[in-house]
């Protein structure tokens, strides 16, 4: 028997006022845990947002870093495979875009096994130290250290002009110019560790070595114009903390749970969090002893930015290098880094803590596997096995700890790029 229209009417009204009533109760709850934010903590969330993030530092050193046919050419280099020594290893192959840039593993794979954890790629055009420990000072500096790199990319600096040449000519020169001549160059050479590479490197007259070495160079500059396109799209917490600042009420999409907030009020409060972790990146771009312990593996000595300062300063392609754009006023990061002391000794790269609940396993060789084990190391402070760790033991329940992790998780959103630059071209 069909049931009486008055009596559908009224059902229908009754689940609508029982579902706003939900909502209701929901954002009220968010908004109502807890004491109220004092106008310091205000002040502290209001920099965490991402509507906090001004637009892209401008890359001196980098004049193409801006211009979208660079970019283009970047995202094509970026997939191409061919830019490695056995034909299989792309820029992508460790830095996934489906995986927020990185490969999910704890050691990165590339014709070899590394000593580091892949690092992600987004927003890193804010940042002026680019490595775990800091020894490339920009993106497109960074992007030439595994090309060449026997473990990575394991290819050489003729072979990469070469194949600028055979596969990407007319769009190389469109944006940097015309390409020197290659003719009667080796296929493969270059200052690497194939001593025989290394030597066919040693028999080419100087200048045409930085013919080469200004390609080499110039394939960085448009990875990194590619790469400064990558950006973070806002999160749950994003949307939370600009209504709670806004004095909106919150949604369904940016409601946080009572757990949730509890963390956040614990990140910048109690567990100093943002002491290292600040600003809409999370980051402080600086580096810091935390104690993590050794890898499981046997891995050389890592003291971190001890030794990644140094090499910055004497990298043929730092801001202050023969390939920089930049004028001489231009480099005060590099000029003015710290290069002595003990706290640079197994100091590594505040990493952004933008989705870093999809990025397990952590730390610089993946040696915490969870993100609750990291809250648990941070909590426990342990002594670093090289230097002085920065930490002091935090002492928090387990009930608090759990609520740190919930915090971090309302971190996640997908990475943002232009339209196709997330996939292979």
């Amino acid at each position: 028997m069909r049931p009486p229209r008055l009596a559908l009417v009224v059902a229908a009204l009754t689940a609508l006022v029982l579902t706003s009533a939900a909502v209701h109760a929901l954002t009220a709850g968010a908004r109502t845990a807890g004491p109220r934010w004092s106008a310091a903590e205000r002040e502290t969330l209001r920099t965490l947002s991402l509507a906090s993030l001004g637009p892209l530092p401008k890359d001196p050193s980098n004049r193409v870093a801006d211009d979208p046919r660079a970019a283009a050419l970047g995202h094509r280099l970026f997939f191409d495979a061919r830019l490695s020594g056995d034909g299989r290893v792309s820029c992508a192959t460790c830095h996934v875009p489906a995986r927020e840039f990185q490969d999910g593993v704890a050691l990165a794979e590339g014709m070899g096994t590394t000593a580091r954890r892949t690092m992600p790629v987004a927003g890193t055009a804010h940042s002026p130290w680019l490595f775990w420990d800091g020894r490339a000072d920009s993106q497109w500096a960074q992007a030439l250290g595994p090309l060449e790199s026997a473990v990575e990319h394991g290819g050489s600096r003729t072979q990469y002009a070469h194949a600028v040449a055979a596969h990407y000519r007319a769009d190389y020169e469109a944006v940097f110019g015309p390409l020197p001549a290659l003719d009667g160059l080796p296929e493969k050479a270059g200052p690497v560790a194939d001593t025989a590479w290394r030597a066919a490197w040693a028999r080419i007259p100087p200048a045409r070595q930085q013919d080469v070495s200004r390609v080499y160079a110039n394939i960085g500059k448009a990875i990194a114009a590619y790469e400064r396109t990558i950006g973070f799209a806002p999160t749950r917490f994003d949307r939370w903390v600009d209504a709670e600042l806004a004095g909106r009420p919150q949604t369904a999409e940016s409601a946080l749970t009572d757990d949730e907030v509890a963390g956040a009020r614990l990140f910048i409060g109690r567990a100093s969090c943002v002491n290292c972790h600040n600003g809409p990146r999370f980051t402080d771009d600086h580096f810091h002893n935390t104690g993590v312990p050794r890898p499981s593996v046997a891995l050389p000595e890592d003291s971190g930015r001890a030794t990644g300062v140094r090499q910055a300063l004497a990298s043929e392609f730092a801001c202050t290098g023969r390939h920089s754009d930049a004028g001489p006023d231009d480099c005060a990061e590099l000029r003015f880094a710290t290069t002595e002391g003990e706290e640079l000794v197994r100091a590594y790269k505040t990493p952004s803590l933008r989705g870093v609940a999809g990025r397990a396993p952590y730390m610089h060789a993946g040696q915490v596997g969870t993100l609750a084990a990291v809250v648990a190391h941070y909590d426990r402070a342990p002594a670093a096995p090289a230097g002085h760790s920065e930490l002091k033991p935090l002492r928090l329940t387990a009930r608090e700890r759990a609520q740190l992790e919930a915090f971090l998780r309302t971190l996640s959103a997908p990475v943002a790029a232009p339209p196709g630059f997330l996939r292979q071209p």
